[in-house]
């Protein structure tokens, strides 16, 4: 992970994580049928960071340009607070996010991968890219995963996020303990 300046200090104030979809949620391939879009890969390692992220109290929501019956089910599946589909400007969403849940831009951190996410890759407290991204998200980005989007980028920058608050021990701990884990979806 390539990590810069001030990224641990960002980390410990987030409280909310967005999500771009396409070439971060997901491998950035778009299989089309003659009906439309038939089908996105999601990675379950990325899931499961999800679901660790609300387990230590952090909201998450996805701003997506594109609109994808998939990706509500997805976000529905993994508990997603909020999800913004088709937003040609993001910076509008996000926006709306903030005064929703009352916050401030050093309160969120933003996962993209490709020019329509640069506004908010500068504009949010935690800044975050996907190891393929483009170079102009790894420029401005103040955390840029080693894998690649839709291969555990998500995982690895929410693992991050979660160790700088001192939160991820007592969730790897709540695995170990003798009684079973709710409510862990991938």
């Amino acid at each position: 992970m390539v990590i810069s300046a001030g990224a641990e200090q960002a980390a410990k104030k987030i409280k909310m994580v967005i999500f771009d979809v396409d070439g971060v949620l997901t491998d950035g391939q778009i299989y089309m049928g003659p009906s439309g879009e038939i089908a996105k890969s999601f990675s379950a390692r990325d899931g499961m960071g999800i679901t660790l992220l609300h387990k230590a109290g952090l909201q998450s929501a996805i701003i997506t340009g594109r609109e994808s019956q998939i990706v509500a089910r997805r976000a529905a599946e993994l508990k997603i607070s909020s999800v913004s589909q088709g937003c040609a400007d993001k910076r509008k969403a996000y926006g709306e996010l903030k005064q929703k849940y009352d916050l401030k831009d050093e309160e969120i951190a933003y996962v993209g991968d490709d020019l329509n996410d640069l506004p908010l890759i500068i504009t949010a407290g935690l800044g975050c890219g996907v190891g393929d991204a483009i170079p102009e998200i790894k420029k401005y980005a103040m955390l840029v995963a080693e894998s690649h989007g839709g291969t555990g980028a998500v995982r690895e920058i929410i693992e991050y996020i979660l160790k700088k608050q001192g939160k991820w021990k007592a969730l790897v701990e709540s695995f170990m303990a003798s009684h079973p884990v709710d409510n862990i979806g991938q």
